[in-house]
């Protein structure tokens, strides 16, 4: 009798504890706080914009102040710091308002809708106009529709961010923006490596995940990239960073969609090399050594479809000419994808 209790109770404890670990795991998984939730959140940035805005600094990061209203209404503020970021988008004569990167204290955000978030990517509206407010709208939509398709993408939050020049030049300004989740923080959640390669061969590819990104790729007219070539000066890849474990294939992830054609933002423009009248002309660039997979991957997008359109009806503030640019591209996109012989003329015949 008294060895079955203890075998009844270590059995019992052997479930809890496997219970517990199975929802550690589960909840490893998850998005950060700051990303289980689609709703605009309205912040406070109080920075030094007349430096940043005038000398753009790259390795000097500048004092500031991040402030937001958490569930219960109370005001929750972080003393971070910020600098500008990014490369064609952080030039003058492209953005007189630069991408920024914001660096949180882990002191302070525990417990916040801010947990874990460190050096972040902030995605800003690059001019003070109307157009570009619906321009930042339409790249985070591009974003949220690559996280119907896949957990394995970026995570983004939308923001609607009220400006406070530190030093007393400018006037105070509300614009859109959003966060990206931070690449050590996607690794974590899909048990994966980041790697830090100066390349890659498409054979060390997942080819079911590359097939779906190319695809996806081709449905928000996006060329500007490359999932196995780093730009000058860069690690591996163009707009793409890769994840993986050791024997396993590698996830090529994309970022990065001010070009696409869904995006239309006015300083984007197509490859001259690829001979496209603008960037809402499409092309396909996926692989020839997965077409067999085409058959898979568009059943799969076919099965989304609706999820794919509920994310354009979704996004705050969205204008109608943005809503009807972006449903008018999207279901382009499917009729393409449901005739076979769009199938053959776009995907099997364009593939590289």
């Amino acid at each position: 009798m008294l060895l079955t209790r203890w075998t009844v109770l270590g059995t019992t404890l052997f479930l809890f504890f496997s219970a517990a670990s199975a929802a550690s795991a589960q909840e490893a998984r998850l998005p950060d706080p700051l990303f289980q939730d689609t709703q605009v959140l309205d912040v406070r940035v109080t920075a030094p914009l007349t430096t940043l805005l005038d000398e753009r600094p790259l390795d000097q990061e500048l004092p500031a102040k991040l402030q937001y209203a958490d569930s219960s209404g109370q005001t929750v503020e972080f003393d971070i710091k910020i600098r500008t970021r990014g490369k064609f988008r952080r030039k003058k004569d492209i953005c007189s308002f630069p991408p920024m990167r914001l660096n949180f204290k882990a002191s302070e955000t525990k417990g916040t809708l801010f947990h874990k978030q460190n050096k972040v990517k902030l995605v800003t509206h690059c001019e003070n106009n109307t157009r570009y407010e619906q321009v930042i709208l339409r790249e985070y939509t591009a974003y949220r529709i690559l996280n119907v398709m896949t957990d394995a993408s970026f995570r983004v939050r939308l923001l609607r961010i009220t400006y406070v020049d530190s030093e007393g030049n400018k006037r105070d300004d509300v614009s859109h923006g959003f966060i990206i989740e931070h690449r050590d923080r996607l690794a974590k959640r899909l048990e994966k490596d980041y790697l830090e390669l100066p390349g890659t061969k498409v054979s060390a590819l997942d080819p079911a995940y590359m097939n779906l990104v190319s695809m996806y790729q081709y449905l928000i007219g996006n060329t500007d990239f490359s999932p196995v070539k780093a730009a000058i000066d860069q690690n591996c890849c163009h707009n793409h960073v890769l994840f993986g474990n050791d024997g396993e294939p590698i996830l090529s992830i994309p970022y990065d969609f001010d070009q696409a054609g869904i995006v239309n933002a006015p300083h984007a423009g197509p490859n001259p090399r690829f001979k496209l009248r603008n960037v809402k002309e499409r092309l396909y660039r996926g692989r020839c050594t997965n077409n067999d997979r085409l058959p898979e991957t568009i059943a799969l997008y076919n099965a989304k479809q609706e999820q794919v359109m509920a994310v354009l009806r979704e996004v705050e503030d969205a204008s109608q000419r943005s809503m009807k640019l972006m449903t008018n591209y999207v279901k382009g996109f499917y009729s393409t994808i449901n005739s076979q012989r769009r199938i053959n003329g776009e995907f099997v015949k364009k593939c590289i």
